[in-house]
Parts: C-alpha cells; structure tokens; sequence
C-alpha cells in the first residue's frame, strides 16, 4: 500500500489491488518509491529541485494518460505532469503527488509536403529538429536541445526564429490533451476555440498535452551561427554593437548577448578562462551566402578573443548551448521583458556581471521583436506582443553550500533592473517561490480571461502543480 496526497491536502492511501488494476490498464512502467528506477525518473534538470512524489507512472501514449487522469480524478488525487523536466521551478515533480512521466511518448511524424509535424509530448526540441531536418524543415523551439516542447510551447516560447516567426506557441496548429474530466480532445481555431487560445501560453493549467501539431518552414540543413566572444572591457561596445544589429538586421537574424566568465571551452583560448566576457550568439536562418555578409559585421568587430561564427547545421546550432545547461547543477533564475535595448539598462547589467559569483553564472539578453509582434495582444494567453526582448539573470552553480551567495546576487541584479521592464515576464523564467503577482505580470490583461477558462475546464483546479491560475 502506497500513499498519494489528494488535492485537499490530505493523505490517501493507494490499495495493492489498485495499482495492480492500473497497471494492466497502462502500457508504461510504474515506480513506487524505492524501487529501481524511481529516483531517476524524478530527478530534474534543476538540481535544487529534490520531491517525492508517491507514484509514478511512465506514460507510453494517449490511452495511458486518459487512464491515468481518470484513476486520479475518481479519488481526487494531486497530479504532476513531466515532460522534459527543463523548467526552472521543477513543475515536473511534486511531494507525495502522482507523477507522470511523459519522456518516453516522443514520436515524431513528419509531413514533408505540408509542412507539419505531429510530436508526442515528451519529445524534447533536439527529437524534433532532427526528423524535421530530414526534410529541410524546422518548428520554432528553443535554445538548448535537452528541454522539452510541451512545457515551452504552453509557456509561450521562443528560440532563434523568434523575430521571424513569433512565439513558439504562434507556430502550433493543434493541440491534443485529456482534460480534468478524463476525456481525450484535439483542440485548434475551429474546435475548442477558447481553450486553445489558453493552451497557447497558459501553462499546464488545463489538461494533460499528448500531442503538439506544429507548423514547420524551410530551414537548413546548413545556417551562419555559432559563437563570438571579446574581453570583458569591450562589453560597452559589444552591447552597442548588439543593438544596432538587432535594429537593422533582418529578422533571420538572431544575436543573443551574453555576459560571463569564459568557460574552458577549446574555441576560447586558455589565458582567457575564468576570465569575465562578453559575447554575442548568432543565428542566421536566410539565405546562406547574405547570412555570411551579415556576419561579416560581428566578426570584424575589435580583437574578438574567440570565433566560431561558420556554416554549421542547424541541429548543431540548437544544441550549442546544451553544454552550459548540465543536468543536475543548482540554478536560479530571474527576468523581464524589456520595451527597448537602452544604453543605461546595458551598463546596469554589465555592472551586476562584475559581480557574478559562480563560473557558471551568466546574464543574457535575448532580442524577441519582429513577427511577434504582428498579431494583437489578444491573440493568444501568452501575450506580451510589444516586448522587444527579454533579459535573464541566470545563476548557477555546483554546491548547496554556495546558495544563499548566488541567489542574492540573482535577486540584486533583477531588483536593479525590473526598473527597465515592461511590466511583465517569461512565465516559463519562473522560479519557484513567484507566486500570483508574477502570474499576473506575465499574462497581463489576459489574465481575467484565463481565469474565466480555467473555471470553465478545471473548476476544481485539478491541475495545479504548475505556475497556477487561481479560479
């Protein structure tokens, strides 16, 4: 006998019998704790982030989530939901709740001559981008290969083809979930209208996503990215440079500001590591030949003190920063979306890096503006349609010993720079202590109408292990 919180509180107690009936009901792997498996299937990419949950259930398919939410809806039973366990504030994995672990449902069906692709939902973005590169396709995901599309598409999303193509979530045709009433639905403009406008940045606050149909555009095999970096001292410079090239350059072009201390990666040279430095990120999704032009700009640029600005393939660009992301390090997180790229909020940032307190730790300026901001606020939950780009305070480090250090340098740098905000914020940045006011700053006047949906299909707020919309 097992025991499960129930969504009052309470503890429940989970008969032998039960469980037996469950399993042969699914065709996934069920976990109790101690068993071979378990704390690997609830162990997160945040590595500050340590629950328990009471069970958990590896779903195969759309039958077993149905299964599933059904057996915890009957005795009201908490539910989390783990896709690709990227988020920062482990919404993945909950205390005593049951889990259930989508990362081995990643099917990936591919039409090439419509230009679509079908994703289960524990696919992560490096599953999708290479069966769609086989047809010289790509969807608008993120940036590190490793995290997974469901949580960044309800979030809203966005990656290097941002400025070109909207919020990831703008680029999804359909979306199929099992609801708080256990039944099974595909919902896009012309079936459940309102419920796929909340999908598209709500978060997980309105079922169990199965599946994601995404619209795809032709892109690759080969693109101009990579990465260029300069000594810390030029960071004034480099900033400039980046919002001059953010404000002329076509929307193909995406450059993401980094400050940091230089990793030993073998593209720096070794008299700069553990140095602070400033770099720029390219990708360059146009014509390949143009692309190399524009980069010309980058690489000319001062004394760069590393370089490898080149022809790569697009599934190497989406995996470049996959090394600065390892599993299991401690991180913390903090952000705001910005109405412009103003000289004085770069010199502030440049001023908190000098004060980064882990080799790990960066500050990142991702630019957003273009396509995204064609459509009206209203067009969807995720909103936010005037941002022109988002910044991110992004501490991380190796011991707990080190926490209280990194994350008040986190919070000291944000409360400098939430002067320069727009007023809302990447619910997807979230950590985990940012309770309803940052809800309310990240889906602005869309709130209320979230609201109102999460009565109309959750009025019980069954799903509630998620950055929560209060009903």
């Amino acid at each position: 006998m097992i025991t499960i919180r129930n969504i009052s509180g309470d503890n429940v107690e989970i008969k032998q019998g039960d469980l037996t009936a469950l399993s042969g009901l699914t065709r996934g792997v069920i976990f109790k704790p101690g068993d071979p498996g378990y704390d690997e299937s609830r162990a997160v990419w945040n590595g500050m982030i340590d629950r328990r949950p009471g069970l958990i259930i590896r779903c195969i398919g759309a039958a077993d989530v149905v299964t599933c939410v059904r057996f915890a809806r009957e005795r009201n039973l908490q539910i989390c939901i783990r896709g690709g366990g990227h988020n920062i504030a482990g919404l993945a994995v909950s205390d005593d709740a049951l889990m259930l672990d989508m990362r081995h449902a990643k099917g990936v069906h591919v039409d090439g001559e419509k230009r679509i692709a079908y994703c289960q939902a524990g696919c992560t973005l490096g599953d999708v981008d290479r069966d769609t590169q086989l047809h010289g396709l790509a969807a608008v995901l993120g940036f590190v290969s490793n995290t997974g599309i469901t949580g960044l598409t309800l979030g809203g999303g966005f990656g290097y083809m941002t400025r070109r193509f909207g919020w990831t979530s703008d680029n999804v045709n359909s979306i199929e979930l099992v609801t708080a009433d256990g039944q099974l639905r595909r919902v896009s403009e012309q079936q459940s209208p309102d419920l796929f406008w909340a999908l598209r940045g709500g978060g997980g606050n309105f079922g169990v996503v199965t599946e994601i149909e995404y619209e795809l555009y032709p892109v690759g095999p080969e693109i101009i990215g990579g990465g260029i970096a300069w000594r810390f001292e030029d960071a004034p410079a480099v900033f400039e440079l980046l919002r001059e090239i953010n404000a002329t350059a076509p929307p193909e072009m995406a450059c993401v500001g980094a400050l940091r201390r230089a990793p030993p990666a073998p593209w720096l040279p070794p008299e700069v590591h553990g140095e602070l430095i400033a770099a720029i990120f390219v990708c360059d999704t146009g014509n390949i030949e143009e692309a190399e032009k524009r980069a010309e700009q980058l690489k000319s640029f001062g004394k760069p003190v590393g370089d490898v600005i080149m022809r790569r393939p697009y599934v190497g660009q989406q995996s470049l920063l996959d090394p600065t992301q390892p599993d299991g390090r401690r991180y913390y997180w903090k952000s705001e979306y910005l109405p412009a790229q103003e000289e004085d909020m770069c010199a502030t940032l440049i001023r908190h890096a000098e004060k980064i307190q882990s080799p790990h730790s960066a500050i990142l300026l991702f630019p957003l503006h273009g396509a995204l901001g064609d459509l009206p606020t209203e067009h969807s939950a995720v909103g936010n349609r005037g941002t022109h780009s988002v910044f991110n305070i992004a501490a991380s480090w190796d011991e707990p010993a080190d926490d209280e250090r990194n994350i008040r340098w986190a919070r000291d740098a944000w409360q400098e720079l939430r002067r320069f905000s727009t007023g809302g914020t990447y619910v997807n940045f979230l950590t985990d202590e940012e309770g309803e006011d940052r809800i309310r700053e990240a889906y602005g006047d869309n709130l209320d109408r979230l609201m109102e949906l999460k009565r109309k299909y959750d009025p019980d707020n069954f799903f509630r292990t998620n950055k929560n919309i209060p009903v």
